[in-house]
Formats: structure tokens, C-alpha cells, sequence
């Protein structure tokens, strides 16, 4: 085993959600010792400023470039990151210098990596100096750059956390902005990929039909009536034949043939749409899982869980049901990455983003007070 660190994970990635902070130990390896986790969810001037980022970001070509209201946003987001992580560790009675390294996801923005581009906001140096602790960021760039999908990057960690379960093989299914599953065999192959939209397409529908941020626990999709020949047109995007790894941006899919539908009608379509995708899934896995575990916000609408465990064979669970926190094993997962950056590990494979071989990635920001002079 190696050296154990105190790392924190600060996940936003594709939703509008908010933060999620999480405290591990780990030596980024086999050692993992889950901690504490908070959500500090976004203000609602938060989530139209990101909604406005996502436009402005969407013709971008240089990853490095901050048009229109980018360079506000990435300002304002990377200090509410830092305050997230000041709270927490007060809420938490952590000591600050006792942090070895935080991972820092930010904003994603624009996802292209057919493209070679992949941009989440949130300055890692900023950060650094913020909250007076190391950051590794950007962890996603050095896999895109190689030809790699840049996602999903938490399938080491899913095989790490989920050692001890004797299901295999076993599904791991996050369901944030996009869905992404891992599947790990009984050798510990990893396969996986992203399956298509998350909450992204109805959390937006919420907030242009129905003023609200989400479809609260599937709360209006659940009054809803399916309209199926749109989910058979969304289902035969080219997207879901092609082989895996392969990822998607944020604004891949559009809302806009659940236009003329009541609310809860389109929720009820677009979140079909999702378990739909998530399910057809398993035509790239080479066994059926035997057990679907579920994390990320997703979980939480009753309507996609529902519509999911009804289109595959074996059992749909929370993550929390086999003992997990659904809400914060993604930001566990950026804290385990972060430890794994710093000592020269691999965070892709080319079962999880088609990269050629296993490589690292992460751009270490140290604090003002611990650069030389």
C-alpha cells in the first residue's frame, strides 16, 4: 500500500445542480476510507449564469479562450467553490492544513472530443490560492489531447469502491447532466461510457415550461403520459449503435420534439428518453449485469428508477442500498483521482475512453504561500 492522503473532491460537472464536496482517504489505489459529504446547491443567478456560459461556450475552438460572460462565470464559480470547501471543513471540523490535495472538477462547458476539445471552467490556481491547499484540475484535457473520449473518468474508482460487492458483473450508474455507466466484470474489466442524456434535458425543460429547477423526485413526470414514438426517434440517434468509450456534451440532445406537450407530458417523454438509453446500454456490454447500482442525482426521480428496473433483467438500486452515498461518489471519485495525479497513475484506460494505453493527466496548482519566492 502506498502513502494515504486526505483529499477532497469538489464535483459540478454537466448538471446545474450545485457542488458536491466529499472528504477520502486513500492512497489511490486499493486504500479507500469514505468521509464526510455536503451539496451546496446553486442559487438560481448561479444557474442562469451557467445557463448563459453553456451558450456562449458553444462555438468555442480554444479551450483557453473565455468570450462573453465565460471569464465572469469561471471567476464566480471558483469562489463559491472555495467557499464550499471553507464551509465544509468548518461544518465538518477539519483542520485546512491537514488537506493534502484537493480534485477539482468544474463547470463543464463544452465536451467535444472528437474535436480534441474539452472545457470545464473553474481556475485551479485561483483555487489554490482561495483555499490555501494544493488542487489538481483539468483532469480530463491530457486524455481528450491523446485521442481519448475524456470520459467517463470514474470507472477506477467505481472498481475500487465496490471491491468488497460479490455482484458481478455489476453496473454502475451515474445519472448527473449525462449517464454514464461502468461495467465491471468478474476479472475487474472495465468497460464504460456515457449512455445519453441524464437530468440535463429535463431539469431544462423544468426551468422553461415549468419555473422549476427539476422534476422533484419525478414528481411531474410521473403524471405524465409517455410519448413513445419521440423516444423511438430520440433512441435511433446514431449516438447509441456506435461502439464504446464514447461521451457526449451536455447539449448533444435538445427538448424541442416534447415542445407542444403539457409539462408533465414532456417530463414523462424525456425521462423514458433517459431510461431508455441507459438501458440500451447493455447491447455493449458483453454480459448482463447482474446487479444495477445507481448514483448521482437521477436516482432521485422515481419515474426514470421505475421506467429502468422495468427494461433490464436483474435488479435497479440506489447507491445507497448496497451502502454507498449516491450524492457524493462522484466527488469521492475527483478525490481520488486528484491522489492518483499526484503520484503518476493512471486515470484512463482504453476500456473507459478508448485512449491507447492507461494514462495520467492533472494540472497541479500549489498555493501562493507554498511557491518559492
Amino acid at each position: 500500500m502506498g502513502k494515504v492522503m486526505r483529499a477532497l473532491g469538489l464535483m459540478s460537472g454537466t448538471s446545474l445542480d450545485g457542488i458536491d464536496v466529499a472528504f477520502l482517504e486513500t492512497d489511490g489505489v486499493d486504500a479507500v476510507k469514505r468521509g464526510p459529504a455536503m451539496t451546496f446547491p446553486y442559487a438560481s443567478d448561479t444557474r442562469r449564469m451557467l445557463v448563459n456560459a453553456l451558450a456562449d461556450a458553444r462555438a468555442l475552438t480554444d479551450r483557453t479562450a473565455r468570450p462573453g460572460s465565460l471569464a465572469d462565470a469561471e471567476n464566480a464559480l471558483t469562489a463559491q467553490h472555495a467557499a464550499a470547501v471553507s464551509a465544509f471543513l468548518d461544518k465538518q471540523n477539519i483542520a485546512q492544513n491537514s488537506i493534502d490535495v484537493i480534485g477539482f472538477h468544474g463547470q463543464t462547458v463544452l465536451h467535444k472530443p472528437d474535436s480534441r476539445i474539452t472545457i470545464q471552467i473553474g481556475c485551479g490556481d485561483q483555487l489554490a490560492d482561495l483555499t490555501g491547499c494544493r488542487v489538481v484540475y483539468d483532469l480530463r484535457a491530457s486524455d481528450v489531447a491523446a485521442g481519448g473520449q475524456g470520459a467517463p473518468l470514474v470507472p477506477v474508482y467505481h472498481r475500487a469502491l465496490t471491491s468488497a460487492l460479490p455482484d458481478r458483473p455489476l453496473a454502475i450508474v451515474n445519472i448527473g447532466g449525462v449517464a454514464n455507466v461502468t461495467w465491471i466484470g468478474a476479472d475487474g474489466r472495465l468497460i464504460a461510457f456515457d449512455t445519453g442524456p441524464g437530468n440535463a434535458l429535463i431539469d431544462d425543460w423544468m426551468i422553461k415550461r415549468g419555473g422549476q429547477a427539476f422534476d422533484e423526485d419525478g414528481h411531474a413526470s410521473s403524471r405524465g403520459r409517455v410519448h413513445d414514438d419521440v423516444v423511438r426517434f430520440y433512441l435511433s440517434h446514431a449516438f447509441f449503435g456506435l461502439p464504446p468509450p464514447k461521451s457526449l456534451d451536455r447539449n448533444a440532445f435538445f427538448w424541442d420534439l416534447v415542445e407542444g406537450l403539457s409539462i408533465e407530458d414532456g417530463a414523462a417523454t424525456l425521462a423514458a428518453f433517459t431510461a431508455g438509453s441507459i438501458a440500451k446500454a447493455r447491447e455493449h456490454m458483453p454480459e448482463e449485469p447482474a446487479l444495477w447500482i445507481v448514483s448521482g442525482g437521477g436516482r432521485r426521480n422515481t419515474t426514470i428508477m421505475s421506467m429502468l428496473a422495468g427494461l433490464v433483467e436483474n435488479a435497479v438500486v440506489p447507491a445507497e442500498a448496497v451502502g454507498l452515498n449516491g450524492d457524493s461518489v462522484e466527488a469521492e471519485a475527483w478525490a481520488y483521482l486528484a491522489v492518483r495525479s499526484l503520484k503518476g497513475l493512471p486515470l484512463t484506460f482504453p476500456g473507459t475512453t478508448g485512449v491507447a494505453a492507461p494514462l495520467t493527466g492533472g494540472i497541479v496548482a500549489e498555493p501562493r504561500s507554498a511557491r518559492p519566492a
